[in-house]
């Protein structure tokens, strides 16, 4: 059987956009003489669709898209992720759902299984569990739900993303009761594909990879996975879609944060595409490119406005934005006060040069002076201190979300994850913005990332000074980040800890992290809840961000550390 699995770029709720898609796939599978075209989960609405479920109009429109798919589905049949209306008065609205469809029916239905509730996942808000295999029929289509399926020869089984998610040797995965993958092969499958919509984080796609030759191996079945490519708000998708042999062997393989159709001849599987993934620091910088256009082009914009300092974070984030969205379509902001060095505004032009933006220089001291002047009563009595600091970064938001609105422009703010982790940020001041785009992104990445963009257009893109200098704010006389947090490389490594492998203080520690140091940072964590519940979305690349996936009580008293 010549099948193709086709990773789509949904945006959510636009239904009639997405069904355009699949049938542009589907058109595109039947051209190359494909039987079969698989889409991922959710492809007609888009995942995560969240409280759109909800709307009854939404979900007569992806019923209404699936039945014209069915119609364009001919000579080639499709596998198509969509919110099948749950029957039964019992139970939730909706399954997460797949249909088999070819000549305008419905040949099979599957129903997601296994409904993750952990990390960014909500589906049991909206979805009812599928059951068990059987060979039981839908009321309204009177096809199969959740069987093995006869199709060109071979007998098919279809699941759905964390279906497949479900063997116990894998890290940090709930305990199922039940193996779908398992199910589908005792009563006859011969191949088994899952169609998902798998967020991104670094390193996701060898555990998928591990994950899918550990069933394959086991089961003594090929598998096939197709899956949702794109950003849609903070998730990221990186597509990857993929077939592994029953040895384990991935043979063929699909692109990496980009939409592809990936054609497969499962009686001559070695003439398949296997296309290279980037890895590293190489697999970030694309991860946030791709994030960083589909944000704005989704969010209805066109162009940006980033503040430059001179520092490496907003370098970074103004690399990033010329290449998701074009140099002429970003502008640089410098924004220098009297305690601002000369080698900041240098590196500030330097690096607009580089990268060919639009470029402005607006000092704020005469701004910041009438500030001071206006509040100077009130303070009286009282030494300067973090406020007057705060006040600078202030009127800087101030500025650049006045250039914003009068440009039409989406502003990005570029504090990293080490900063908003510890609240080395200031809310309505540099936390202004529409999306923070590196805000997942530890400071010790920040450089690695900046490095490769640099080596990878072989030229001084990012300033090598931004690079090499201590990190400042330069709020104050001879400021750097070290007067008020550890060195980053020790930041980074508390919050590895702490924040992603749960460790307790105790066990930092143990590991030979400095108890001062240990308990000061975990301190600043616990006391920035509430800024970073303010802040910005933004753009998930490691397994555990500060996002919608992290959900902490900011009216709290958890242990103290001394």
């Amino acid at each position: 059987m010549k099948l193709a699995l086709i990773q789509t770029n949904p945006t959510i709720g636009d239904v009639p956009g997405n069904a355009a898609r699949v049938l542009a796939g589907l058109k595109q599978a039947a051209e190359a003489g494909a039987q079969l075209a698989v889409f991922p989960e959710q492809s007609l609405i888009g995942y995560p669709a969240k409280d759109l479920l909800l709307r009854r109009e939404i979900i007569d429109a992806n019923l209404q898209a699936l039945a014209a798919v069915a119609a364009a589905a001919q000579d080639c049949a499709a596998i198509v992720g969509f919110a099948e209306r749950n029957p039964q008065a019992r139970g939730r609205p909706l399954f997460n759902a797949a249909a088999l469809v070819q000549r305008g029916r419905v040949l099979a239905l599957w129903r997601k299984r296994l409904l993750p509730t952990y990390d960014v996942f909500d589906e049991l808000r909206y979805f009812e569990p599928g059951g068990p295999t059987s060979a039981t029929s839908s009321a309204e289509t009177a096809a199969p739900v959740n069987a093995v399926v006869d199709f060109a020869g071979l007998r098919l089984g279809v699941t759905i993303c964390e279906d497949m998610w479900s063997r116990e040797e894998m890290p940090g995965q709930p305990r199922y009761d039940c193996d779908p993958v398992h199910d589908l092969v005792a009563t006859g499958a011969q191949v088994i594909l899952n169609i998902s919509a798998s967020p991104y984080f670094l390193g996701k796609h060898a555990l998928r990879l591990e994950l899918l030759a550990g069933h394959a191996r086991t089961h003594g079945v090929p598998l096939l996975f197709a899956n949702q490519v794109g950003g849609n708000d903070e998730l990221l998708f990186d597509g990857a879609s993929c077939a592994v042999a029953v040895d384990g062997r991935v043979i063929a393989q699909a692109r990496a944060f980009e939409e592809d159709v990936l054609l497969l001849d499962l009686a001559a599987p070695g003439r398949a595409r296997l296309e290279s993934l980037p890895t590293g620091p190489a697999e970030v910088h694309d991860a946030l490119v791709m994030g960083l256009r589909d944000y704005v082009r989704k969010c209805g914009f066109r162009t940006a406005v980033v503040g430059l300092s001179g520092g490496i974070d907003s370098a970074l984030v103004a690399a990033l934005a010329a290449a998701a969205l074009g140099p002429g379509n970003v502008h640089g902001v410098a924004m220098p006060s009297r305690f601002s060095s000369a080698h900041s505004l240098a590196d500030a032009q330097a690096l607009a040069a580089n990268l060919g933006l639009a470029f402005s220089v607006i000092p704020i001291e005469p701004m910041h002076a009438a500030f001071e002047q206006s509040l100077t009563p009130h303070f009286a009595g009282r030494a300067p201190d973090i406020t007057d600091e705060n006040l600078q970064a202030r009127v800087r938001g101030a500025i650049l979300m006045a250039l914003s609105n009068k440009l039409g422009s989406l502003l990005l703010t570029t504090g990293n994850k080490s900063e908003l982790a510890v609240g080395y940020c200031t809310l309505y001041g540099d936390m202004c913005g529409g999306l923070a785009v590196i805000s997942d992104v530890p400071k010790t990445l920040v450089y690695d990332v900046a490095r490769h963009i640099n080596a990878r257009a072989d030229r001084e893109l990012i300033p090598q000074s931004s690079l090499t200098k201590p990190p400042s704010a330069e709020l104050k006389p001879d400021q750097t980040d070290q007067d008020t947090l550890p060195p980053y490389d020790v930041l980074d490594a508390i919050l590895e800890r702490y924040e992603v492998q749960l460790q307790t203080a105790d066990e930092l520690v143990a590991a030979g992290l400095e108890r001062r140091t240990v308990a000061d940072v975990l301190r600043k964590i616990q006391t920035s809840e509430y800024k970073r519940q303010q802040a910005a979305p933004g753009l998930k690349v490691t397994s555990r961000a500060f996002g919608f996936g992290r959900r902490m009580p900011i009216a709290a008293r958890p242990p103290r550390w001394a």
